[in-house]
């Protein structure tokens, strides 16, 4: 069932939001598990010092997606230990690579699972847009129904929704199957919503920035391996892991930019297929 708004948190000083999105971590049960020939533990833990480093305040953590790669309960623990002091307030849901029964058993007792969120003169909407056991996305009408419920209750407020898949091309042919199959429903539900400033995804392991319908259309670099823009075929990046911030504005204006670490050198090794 849809989780009600969680309670208005208090943002920073300067009465605008800090956001920091982390995205496809792709974390195992071993703690120096590899996906494509890096160590995603390593490489999260990079991006998070990167974080600390260059954003001293923050008032919401949203991972996005694939924070597992083997969907284990052990991974889940590692990415919560490693990010639940970032900010006070951080949320997750799952892509095509995690296990729901897994993540939910990480976040009981928490609101870490929560899809509804007011901070600031802002509200987040978090859809779960994965299908078990399959690498597309789609929107199930329970998402659909508390998209609508979300928006409606909104209020003043403006709005930024999240989910894992992409919705649009990236301009990757071989990427785009695995986006979401129902892209239709999503902006049918949005059109004529003014008060939705912003879309964000993960997944695809690299940027995309672009406006549709008076929408910022945004997705971000992963935490650990990068995929190449503009490929035709499945193809890994030489950049190096990121993550993306966003500043939200009182007055529905958000700034945003990706920050990525330095002196990270791996072996590609694409003996690993479908990542």
């Amino acid at each position: 069932m849809p989780s009600a708004a969680t309670p208005s948190a208090a943002p920073s000083a300067d009465s605008s939001v800090l956001l920091v999105q982390l995205s496809d971590s792709h974390l195992f049960a071993e703690a120096d598990g590899r996906l494509l020939g890096m160590d995603t533990c390593n490489s999260l833990q990079r991006v998070i010092a990167l974080v600390e480093q260059e954003q001293p305040r923050i008032d919401l953590v949203l991972a996005t997606g694939d924070l597992s790669q083997d969907g284990s309960l052990a991974s889940y623990q590692r990415f919560r230990q490693l990010t639940d002091s970032l900010a006070p307030q951080v949320r997750w849901f799952p892509g095509n690579h995690d296990e729901p029964a897994a993540m939910q058993a990480a976040c009981a007792g928490t609101a870490l699972l929560d899809s509804v969120l007011d901070i600031g003169q802002w509200r987040i909407i978090l859809l779960d847009s994965s299908i078990v056991g399959a690498v597309p996305g789609y929107f199930a009408e329970e998402q659909l129904s508390l998209l609508d419920q979300a928006l409606d209750s909104a209020g003043a407020r403006h709005v930024l929704v999240s989910f894992h898949h992409h919705p649009v091309s990236i301009g990757c042919r071989w990427m785009e199957p695995i986006g979401i199959r129902n892209p239709q429903a999503l902006f049918a539900r949005l059109a004529g919503r003014s008060q939705v400033k912003a879309l964000l995804w993960g997944h695809v392991h690299q940027e995309f920035d672009q406006q549709l319908h008076g929408m910022r259309l945004l997705a971000s670099p992963s935490t650990c391996v990068q995929f190449a823009p503009g490929s035709e075929d499945f193809q890994v990046d030489h950049e190096a892991p990121g993550y993306r911030w966003l500043r939200l504005h009182d007055d529905g204006r958000l700034d945003t930019g990706v920050s990525r670490v330095t002196g990270i050198d791996f072996e590609i090794d694409y003996s690993v297929k479908g990542y």
